[in-house]
């Protein structure tokens, strides 16, 4: 697709915005009985790659709740990112998405400003997107284990396990990252099967560890203060959580985990600082 197109398909896709409060169904989007809350997210973040303005009306024109701190609230805040686009636009590629209630959690694959590897939650009332929280960083070369940032399991898989691979990410959150508790580590994580998806860190509990050590060894922090949500369906557990990082700067730490036989065997993370409040452009908080 040539830039002048591209650049016509933001355009209108910025006037879709603007006359969003007439709209209650998409337009451009065939919307059915069948079309679930995950197929509504995913399509609204594909609409960066097709120009389709319709998904945008699954979007709550009175009430949208943003929790990216460099946007503004609202519909509003959202059609300024959008007039603001590159020439090229945006692209985004999810791999992989869930829902958990009335929450649907995405991992997409971003050119936003950049490559970016993010993660997007939203929240439904009555069938339409009335919150969102993400956390984005810059994509990164292939870890020491030869993992990318995206590649891994995408398929959700035992449902029936939800609750309770939710309360191990829970209790690994709590016991481990935030009480210190290293001996409990083997409890929630597998020895044998770790798979790691941070770009500085290799597989196995071996590899953890020594990331650990580096931290340690140049007085660098990774302090997990608060969890604010966890939401999973089936394998997938995603952790939304708030500390301190690196040089001990305010971060939020979004944790992705994928549990086999009530173990993380697998993990991908994004962690984002969190900028002064006098930064922010809108007044909800990061979580």
């Amino acid at each position: 697709m040539n830039t002048l197109l591209k650049t016509l398909l933001a355009a209108t896709c910025l006037s879709m915005v603007a006359a969003c409060t007439n709209i209650s169904t998409p337009k451009n989007t065939q919307e059915t009985p069948m079309t679930s809350n995950t197929e509504k997210a995913v399509a609204l973040l594909n609409s960066l790659n097709t120009g389709d303005t319709g998904p945008v009306a699954y979007i709550n024109p009175n009430k949208y709740i943003q929790h990216n701190l460099d946007v503004g609230d609202g519909l509003s805040g959202f059609g300024e990112v959008i007039k603001n686009a590159p020439p090229q636009g945006f692209k985004a590629k999810v791999h992989r998405s869930f829902s958990d209630g009335d929450y649907v959690v995405a991992h997409t694959e971003y050119d936003f400003f950049g490559p970016k590897d993010g993660f997007d939650v939203f929240r439904f009332e009555n069938g339409l997107i009335v919150e969102h929280w993400d956390n984005l960083t810059a994509i990164t070369p292939p870890n020491p284990s030869g993992r990318t940032q995206f590649d891994g399991t995408t398929k959700v898989t035992d449902l029936e396990k939800t609750d309770d691979n939710k309360a191990v990410v829970n209790g690994f959150l709590t016991d481990v990252l935030m009480n210190g508790e290293t001996d409990k580590l083997t409890t929630y994580v597998n020895p044998d099967k770790y798979l790691q998806h941070n770009s500085a860190v290799a597989d196995g509990l071996d590899g953890l560890g020594a990331a650990l050590k580096y931290f340690a060894d140049n007085g660098l922090v990774m302090e997990y203060d608060e969890v604010h949500k966890v939401l999973g369906q089936g394998n997938f557990v995603l952790s939304m959580s708030e500390g301190k990082f690196g040089a001990g700067d305010h971060s939020a730490f979004y944790d992705l985990f994928r549990l086999e036989d009530g173990q993380i065997v697998e993990h991908w993370d994004v962690i984002q600082t969190i900028p002064p409040k006098s930064e922010w452009k809108n007044s909800n908080g990061k979580f």
